[in-house]
């Protein structure tokens, strides 16, 4: 009896700090697998919130800012100086090429706007840094967040396998996964245009719409299959991340219980691929169907275009 009485008083004892506890993170938490990587404001009068609990993930009590409130605000702004790039380099290298039907004829556009961001200062700044930061916050955030979500379960109060299943890695989102399939993407581009020229010839100047239509002649069905595969996948994870930004994510959407909630999550799902859909297709009309049939150059200059193109590793055997 005495024992048993020991162990009831435990039991209480642990009660309180059982219900101190914040729901499962894993259910609750609003991350970027859920809504988005910002809460939903809520709409409640200020007398009617809840006050604020003593610790959530990343966003400490008394109105301090933690961890995960720094590298969401890095996730986001990042994006907004990245999405101003790609606006600029869409324009120059597929809007205005579909305007003139013509390479040549683009070509002194371009050469008018690369000050802009290829410039030494520029471009570590306008290109460089914001998807480098974009790139290592998303990361960053859900590592953060896992180790957070491990250190809020008690060893005494969970098993291990318990403790364990709560500390696997969330769920990655769709704009998360495309995020990850275009990382590659995007440097392979930026190696091939930039780094490859800078590194063998010690300047890009030459580089422009006509490197590119050499290398879409010489290497059609690798460099179509790759500027493809860029565009696609670059204008469902822009279209879907702005989305999100915007609240307009069709997770975004009540609680998805009640017909109406779910009739409208579709809508935004289908108005999300219309869109994306669109930007891809306005994008290719250009790159694709100017730029890509600009044929290859002649005499030293497309000779020197082949020298850069040999130089890519595993060149040979790829192309």
């Amino acid at each position: 009896m005495g024992r048993q009485d020991s162990n009831d008083d435990d039991s209480r004892e642990r009660l309180p700090s059982m219900q101190e506890l914040e729901p499962s993170p894993v259910e609750d938490t609003p991350d970027l697998e859920r809504d988005s990587y910002f809460p939903k404001e809520s709409t409640a009068p200020p007398s009617e919130r809840p006050s604020a609990r003593s610790s959530t993930l990343g966003l400490s009590g008394g109105g301090g800012h933690g961890v995960a409130y720094y590298l969401m605000r890095i996730q986001k702004y990042s994006s907004y100086t990245a999405s101003a790039f790609l606006v600029m380099h869409i324009t120059n290298t597929s809007l205005i090429p579909l305007a003139t039907r013509s390479v040549n004829a683009s070509e002194n556009y371009l050469l008018l706007t690369r000050p802009y961001y290829q410039s030494p200062f520029a471009e570590p700044l306008v290109v460089a840094l914001p998807i480098v930061a974009h790139v290592v916050s998303g990361i960053a955030l859900r590592i953060y967040r896992r180790h957070q979500i491990g250190k809020r379960y008690d060893k005494q109060l969970y098993t291990r396998a318990e403790r364990r299943r709560f500390s696997d890695w969330p769920k990655v989102s769709a704009t998360s996964v495309l995020g990850f399939t275009l990382w590659p993407l995007v440097t392979g581009h930026i190696l091939v245009n930039r780094v490859l020229p800078l590194w063998a010839e010690g300047d890009s100047s030459g580089v422009g719409l006509g490197y590119v239509s050499h290398g879409f002649a010489k290497y059609p069905v690798v460099a179509t299959t790759l500027y493809a595969a860029l565009v696609g996948v670059g204008s469902w994870h822009f279209v879907k991340g702005w989305a999100k930004w915007m609240g307009w994510a069709p997770e975004q959407v009540g609680d998805g219980i009640s017909v109406g909630s779910a009739s409208q999550k579709r809508r935004r799902r289908w108005l999300t691929h219309v869109v994306s859909a669109f930007v891809a297709s306005l994008w290719m009309a250009g790159g694709l169907g100017v730029v890509g049939r600009g044929g290859a150059a002649k005499g030293w200059i497309g000779r020197g275009w082949d020298d850069l193109y040999a130089r890519i590793p595993l060149s040979q055997k790829l192309f």
